[in-house]
Order: C-alpha cells, then sequence, then structure tokens
C-alpha cells in the first residue's frame, strides 16, 4: 500500500463492483453506494479494484472508469480511497498506478503477479525489511492470512515506522486488534467475502468496543459476526453471494458476477436472509421468533 494522505485506519471496505444483468457495470448506483457505507455502516474507507470488485475481471479501461468514479462520487464524503492496481502484467499495474495517481486517489495497494510467479515463499516480516528504502512512498500492508505469528512480526518489527497495519480477515479481526492491528480491510481469500458493505456498523461496534477496553463486549460482536460467517460459509460463499446479500441489505442492485462465476442461488439468498434477521442484522418483523439469536 503505497502513498495515502494520512494513516490509513479503521474499517475499509472492499468495494463491489455493480454490475447490470447483461454484465456491464451500472456506474449509476455508485454514488448511493457511497452513501450507504458513511451513512447506514459508518464505513469511511474504500478498497477499489479489489478480488471483492472482481477487478481482475475487469478490462484496465473499465478498471480505470470505475477508480475515476469512486474518486469523484467520494469526495468529501469518504475519507480515503485505495486502488488496487495489481495485474499479471507488471506494466498494467505501473499504468494503473499512474491513473490513480492521476484522478486523485489516496493510495494504491497491489498484490504481486499470481500466475508466472517465483517459487520461493517470504514472509511478510521478511517483505518489510529495508522496504521504505526501496519504495518511500510504503505507507504499510493488508495481511490477509490467519498466520498470526507472522502478522505479529510485521507489528513487533516496525513500530517506529508508523505503517498501517491492516488485517484481511474478517472473522479473526479482534485476535488482530490484540497483536496491534491499526485497521482491517475485507478480504477475499479462497471462499469469504469482504463483510464490512453490510456488517461495517457491528464491526465498529467491535472497534469502539476495544477502544473503551470493553473486552467482553469486543468479544460478544466477534462472536455474533463469526456465526453469521460460518453459516453461510458452509453454504459456499463468495463474490456472487456477497453481491446477493449486499442487495438484500443495501437495497442498492449489485447485479450478477461476472462470468466464469454463477449468480448466487435463490436458496442461498433466502437462507442468507433468515439468518441475517435472527442475529438482528437486519430487521426480524417477517422472521418467527427471529430474536432467538440476536446479538447485542
Amino acid at each position: 500500500m503505497a502513498s495515502p494522505k494520512k494513516k490509513l485506519q479503521g474499517l475499509v471496505a472492499a468495494t463491489i463492483t455493480p454490475m447490470t444483468e447483461h454484465g456491464e457495470i451500472n456506474f449509476s448506483v455508485i454514488g448511493q453506494y457511497v452513501d450507504y457505507l458513511v451513512k447506514e455502516q459508518g464505513v469511511k474507507n474504500i478498497f477499489v479494484n479489489g478480488t471483492t470488485g472482481e477487478g481482475l475481471s475487469l478490462s484496465i479501461s473499465e478498471r480505470r472508469r470505475v477508480a475515476e468514479e469512486w474518486v469523484t462520487k467520494g469526495r468529501n464524503k469518504l475519507d480515503q480511497v485505495v486502488i488496487h492496481v495489481g495485474a499479471l502484467s507488471l506494466k498494467e499495474s505501473q499504468e494503473l498506478a499512474q491513473h490513480a495517481a492521476e484522478i486523485g486517489a489516496d493510495g494504491i495497494a497491489v498484490i504481486a503477479p499470481f500466475f508466472l510467479k517465483p517459487w520461493n515463499k517470504v514472509r511478510a516480516e521478511e517483505v518489510l525489511d529495508g522496504i521504505q528504502e526501496k519504495i518511500p512512498t510504503f505507507q504499510g500492508l493488508k495481511f490477509s492470512d490467519t498466520d498470526l505469528l507472522d502478522f505479529a512480526q510485521c507489528v513487533d518489527q516496525n513500530r517506529q515506522r508508523q505503517f498501517a497495519f491492516l488485517f484481511g480477515v474478517d472473522e479473526q479481526l479482534l485476535s488482530a486488534l490484540v497483536m496491534g492491528a491499526t485497521g482491517a480491510v475485507g478480504r477475499m481469500c479462497c471462499f469469504l467475502s469482504s463483510t464490512y458493505n453490510y456488517l461495517g456498523k457491528k464491526t465498529n461496534q467491535m472497534l469502539e468496543a476495544f477502544e473503551r477496553k470493553d473486552f467482553s463486549s469486543a468479544l460478544n460482536h466477534q462472536f455474533c459476526i463469526q456465526r453469521f460467517i460460518n453459516f453461510v460459509v458452509k453454504l459456499g460463499f463468495g463474490v456472487s453471494q456477497t453481491k446477493a446479500i449486499m442487495t438484500l441489505v443495501s437495497g442498492i442492485p449489485m447485479g450478477p458476477p461476472r462470468l466464469p462465476l454463477q449468480k448466487a442461488s435463490r436458496e442461498f439468498t433466502d437462507n442468507a436472509e433468515a439468518k441475517l434477521r435472527s442475529l438482528d442484522f437486519l430487521s426480524f418483523n417477517d422472521l418467527k421468533d427471529g430474536n432467538l439469536e440476536a446479538c447485542s
């Protein structure tokens, strides 16, 4: 992650890219999406064109236009707009990074090419060693592994550098806060897609409880989030399902995913809605005995 105007802290929603039923980008709802994140979820930082946003299923020209729309619609509303510029081609990543700077994005994030790649495995703490000498604008990292030892070493060995240490495993965020995480970016890894788009309010409640050292309440909030995540993971959860849930919760049409991904089933949406209501993430007026599991 490079060159935000100030240290990135708190929740960062990995944004979904809204689509029409024909698979074209629906730019018309991005302004509404910004307002929903800020007003309904209390999330004022975003991560654009990542996996949740189907960035690698978009053309380079589409990625540019999506970035432009988020920067424009988020101006004076969002704190930070970070554009993901990772690509299979380093040349394309450089072009996308230059474009992000030109349109006034607050920072960029990048994953290395992942098809043709080195065979040696490098731990995150090794990557950070001397990184500011190589990348003077380097500001921090998004850590999306469950290896808390590696994450803790990143924090411990770089305390004086004021890096942003953003944790990317939604269901384990509280553990990472104890280890020194400064914020979180919802992830899309293997099966789990960013929940901060629609569970941002609940996660912010956990962050607030942690800040005031009410660890019992913070743990209850984390457990509540985990109940939902554990439930949908068993159903099969990814970008398609995230789009369906976001449409349900926000009322903003996210549309289907790009091929080769398939649209979430009606059965999944119905089951996810029932679980959200039972956990009091949605109004449970339509659900009998809906408050049996409600989280406080």
